[in-house]
C-alpha cells in the first residue's frame, strides 16, 4: 500500500504529470527534459527524483548524460496505475501539446544531426554493404530463426544505429540494444525516439561485461559486430551468462574471405568465421550449435548461427528460467 501511495502522490503535481507523459514517448536526457517544460535544471531534477523513489521512472547514467524513461518493473497492477494516469490526461490540452511540439522539435534537430552523421559516412557503409547479401534478406532469416512464441527480453550486443531493435520490436515484449560507441547510441536513440519503438531502447556499455543479471534474457543477437572483437570466446561467454535456459544466441557475420582491405579501412579484426570456430566458442561458453543458414553474397556470404544453452532440454522444450527482468537489474555505467 505504501508503495501505491507513494506513487500516488508523487504524480498529484502538473510538472511530474507533464514529465510521465514525455518518458512514456521514450527516454530523455534531462537538458531535454529542461528544455521542454521550460523550467530550471534544479527544479526538473528534484521532480524526476521523487519520480524515481517512487518507481514511476527509471534512471540511466551515461557518462556526464543521465537518461529517463517510464519504468519497465513492478508489478501488473502499478503498471495499471500508471495508464490509467496517462490516459486521463487530455491530448487536448495546450501544455502538454505544446510539450510534444518542442519534443517533436528536438527529435527532428537530431535527425538531421543523423543525416549529417550518415552522410558523412556514407561511402564506407555504402562499400561494405555492396559485397554481401542484401540486408533485407538478412533481416528476414533472423525473423525466421527466432522462437514461434516470441520473445520476451532481447538483448542485441553492439547494437550500433539500433537497426536490429528497429527490426525486431513486434516480435519481442522488451529489447535493450548494447554500444560503447555514443555516438551510434545518440543516432538509435533518435530513430527509436517514437511510439513505434517505445519497448525497445539503448544503453551505453561494454559487450565484455554486460550490467545484466544472470539467466534473465530469452535471446540476444550479435549482428556484424563479432569481425570487430579482440575476443570472440569472451562475446559468447558473457551472452551464455545473460541466457536463460531455454533461450537462444544469434549471431550474424561473415563466412571466411579473404578481403584485407576490410581488415586495413574499417578496423575488422577478424574476416569471417567459420562454422568449427563458432561452435568451439559456444561449446566453452555452455551452449550448443543448433542451426547455421548461409546467405552467399559475392564476394561476401553471410552466415547465422544459432545457438542454444546445453541445460535446455529438446525433447520437452523445457529449460531453466529465471523471472528476473534484467531492465531492473541494468547498472549504471559510467565512463
Amino acid at each position: 500500500m505504501e508503495k501505491t501511495l507513494a506513487a500516488l502522490r508523487s504524480l498529484a503535481e502538473p510538472s511530474r504529470l507533464r514529465l510521465l507523459a514525455l518518458c512514456a514517448t521514450g527516454e530523455h536526457s534531462v537538458g531535454d527534459l529542461v528544455h521542454v517544460l521550460g523550467q530550471s535544471q534544479p527544479r526538473v531534477s528534484r521532480h524526476l527524483k521523487l519520480m524515481c523513489d517512487a518507481g514511476l521512472l527509471e534512471r540511466m547514467r551515461e557518462g556526464n548524460f543521465v537518461y529517463y524513461r517510464r519504468s519497465t518493473s513492478g508489478n501488473t497492477n502499478f503498471k495499471q496505475l500508471v495508464d490509467a494516469a496517462l490516459a486521463s490526461l487530455p491530448a487536448s490540452e495546450s501544455t502538454l501539446e505544446l510539450d510534444q511540439t518542442r519534443l517533436e522539435q528536438l527529435r527532428q534537430a537530431r535527425a538531421i544531426e543523423a543525416a549529417n552523421y550518415f552522410r558523412d559516412n556514407a561511402a564506407n557503409w555504402h562499400k561494405i554493404r555492396s559485397l554481401h547479401i542484401d540486408e533485407a534478406e538478412v533481416e528476414a532469416t533472423l525473423i525466421a530463426m527466432l522462437p514461434k512464441g516470441g520473445v520476451q527480453e532481447l538483448i542485441d550486443i553492439g547494437t550500433g544505429t539500433g537497426r536490429i531493435l528497429e527490426v525486431l520490436s513486434p516480435f519481442v515484449s522488451h529489447g535493450v540494444g548494447i554500444d560503447q560507441s555514443r555516438t551510434m547510441l545518440s543516432v538509435a536513440r533518435t530513430k527509436l525516439g517514437r511510439t513505434d519503438f517505445t519497448n525497445v531502447h539503448v544503453r551505453h556499455a561494454d559487450m565484455y561485461r554486460l550490467p545484466i543479471a544472470d539467466q534473465s534474457v530469452d535471446l540476444v543477437t550479435i549482428h556484424q559486430v563479432l569481425h570487430y572483437a579482440e575476443n570472440p570466446a569472451a562475446v559468447f561467454a558473457e551472452a551464455s551468462r545473460i541466457l536463460r535456459g531455454a533461450g537462444r544466441l544469434i549471431v550474424a557475420d561473415f563466412a571466411p574471405h579473404d578481403r584485407e582491405d576490410l581488415r586495413e579501412q574499417h578496423a575488422h579484426r577478424r574476416l569471417g568465421f567459420s562454422d568449427e570456430e563458432i561452435e568451439n566458442w559456444a561449446a566453452a561458453a555452455g551452449l550448443h550449435l543448433a542451426e547455421v543458414r548461409r546467405l552467399v553474397g559475392n564476394p561476401l556470404t553471410v552466415v547465422l548461427w544459432q545457438s542454444n544453452r546445453r541445460e535446455f532440454n529438446r525433447s520437452t522444450g523445457q529449460g531453466m528460467s529465471n523471472d528476473t527482468n534484467p531492465v531492473s537489474t541494468l547498472l549504471e555505467t559510467t565512463s
